[in-house]
């Protein structure tokens, strides 16, 4: 849960804030330092937040090699920690999958699906429970006057705990699958959680769903300080999400001020992507519904618009080709800026996803999220709300573009421009949020439920601000934004100065 700081987050810190220190040392060696961080992390002979000290280690291990971008290996491997460690020392190195794994040894094996009586049973007269069984699996046990579900005659259909007077029968599912809105993590041989590849959009809702932190993806925190110590001019693209992500008082001019002491060449707002996007996909709506296509999904949301093509191929022709905000961003920067290097900032496990694509890669050179950035943050010990304001301000993005960050803002953002520069024309909108819904929406989508609509998907319930790199709690960064992006020079996507720059950007 972003915005409680459990045991988890504070591993998670940990390990990015190390990987960063162990990349700005270079007189370190890296294979010898990575052998020694696991005992620096879990100092002592006591497990801290296991019984075993030696398996805490283990974790931490591979959530070290996995930060650093290399692969996570089996409990059966008896390879150091070291194996390929030179493999994260080329500043090109892009991630490769899977992107999201399991760490099986640190995984709970909990039951996918499974009813349990607790004690709040007041074995009562009436017995609904038993009654509303369609499979006899529910009988009250004269010895201890409370219910018992036999679980091998169980369908776990629930009916039981809808019925209960006490709320004594509870549904206890997996939390990281009852988290994938795709249905793809299932239960391997051993009784551990397994992602199916197939299906899995890389959304990262497992990731901060796991009691356990059995499950992490990769990261180029490594790979991001190596290309800047090289002297590689890297620029950064922040999110929309980023307001309030490293606190309250972190003002976007502090951030900026922030990313030049580390070195980045400059930041730009990947709100005046938004913009770009926004402006594309009003007049590709425009042209193609309901003439070419029955109705049009949007594209920023990479997890939203793989998943709509993978479970509904015949239909992927309606998600928006338009380029996402975070390539419209790098695209521009790089048509300013010879020889950049980009690296987009944001809130987004399926960014990194993103940018492994052959016609992305080009163009975002990494990906890293908020988390990851505070870390690197921390391992250089910088002060945010202490910095001076950037004397440079910020991009000069519209509202409607910083409101990308929020569920309803993409849709919002396209109507304003369609009702802009085309009056009287009506845009019926359907929106989801949360994988799950998002394929209910297209769904009935097929079924010509939606047509001659603009339907917004995100695949986080809340929006980009509830991704899974994010670290404040979601209502509060929404409100963070909204306010940021009232203060915005102009509110219509379609008005910004780079507007111009469109069609050189999506040749």
């Amino acid at each position: 849960m972003r915005g409680v700081e459990t045991r988890i987050q504070e591993i998670r810190h940990r390990i990015f804030r190390e990987v960063a220190r162990m990349a700005y040392h270079t007189e370190w060696p890296v294979d010898k330092r990575i052998e020694e961080l696991p005992y620096k992390i879990i100092p002592g002979e006591v497990g801290n937040y296991r019984n075993d000290v030696f398996l805490e280690r283990a974790i931490v291990g591979e959530r070290l090699r996995l930060a650093m971008g290399l692969p996570c290996r089996s409990a059966a491997e008896h390879a150091p920690l070291s194996d390929n460690i030179e493999a994260a020392d080329r500043p090109e190195t892009y991630y490769t999958p899977p992107l999201i794994n399991v760490i099986k040894f640190a995984c709970n094996g909990c039951h996918e699906k499974r009813l349990i009586v607790t004690e709040g049973c007041q074995g009562c007269l009436a017995h609904p429970c038993e009654e509303v069984c369609p499979k006899d699996a529910v009988h009250l046990d004269r010895h201890t006057g409370m219910s018992h579900i036999d679980q091998e005659k169980c369908i776990r259909c629930g009916r039981c705990a809808d019925v209960c007077a006490y709320n004594a029968i509870i549904v206890q599912e997996r939390p990281c699958a009852a988290a994938c809105g795709v249905n793809a993590i299932g239960t391997d041989a051993n009784g551990k959680a397994h992602i199916d590849e197939e299906k899995c959009v890389s959304c990262g809702m497992c990731l901060v769903n796991c009691p356990f932190g059995a499950i992490a993806d990769k990261s180029q925190i490594f790979q991001v300080i190596r290309a800047i110590q090289s002297g590689e001019r890297v620029y950064a693209a922040v999110a929309p999400a980023f307001v309030g992500q490293f606190g309250a008082k972190v003002t976007p001019g502090k951030l900026r001020a922030a990313m030049k002491q580390l070195g980045f060449a400059d930041v730009f707002e990947v709100a005046i992507g938004a913009d770009l996007c926004a402006a594309q996909e009003a007049e590709d709506f425009i042209r193609e519904v309901p003439e070419e296509i029955p109705f049009m999904g949007t594209s920023c949301c990479p997890a939203w618009s793989v998943m709509a093509k993978k479970q509904f191929p015949d239909y992927a022709k309606c998600i928006s080709m338009a380029l996402t905000p975070m390539t419209l961003t790098a695209r521009l920067i790089k048509h300013q800026h010879t020889n950049a290097k980009v690296v987009f900032i944001g809130p987004c496990a399926a960014k990194k996803l993103e940018a492994m694509r052959r016609t992305v890669r080009s163009e975002v050179d990494f990906v890293l999220t908020f988390e990851e950035m505070a870390g690197i943050f921390d391992a250089k010990h910088v002060e945010l709300e202490q910095l001076e304001e950037d004397p440079c301000g910020v991009n000069n993005a519209s509202s409607d573009g910083r409101n990308f960050a929020v569920s309803g803002g993409v849709a919002q953002a396209v109507v304003d421009v369609i009702q802009s520069k085309y009056p009287g024309r009506e845009v019926k909108v359907a929106s989801a949020e949360g994988l799950q819904e998002c394929r209910k929406l297209m769904a009935a989508a097929a079924a010509g439920k939606y047509n001659g609509y603009l339907l917004e998907g995100m695949a986080c319930p809340g929006g980009c601000v509830a991704g899974a790199g994010t670290m404040q709690p979601i209502k509060k960064s929404q409100a963070a934004v909204n306010l940021y992006a009232r203060q915005a020079d102009h509110k219509l996507a379609h008005e910004t100065e780079h507007i111009k720059e469109l069609d050189k950007l999506v040749e």
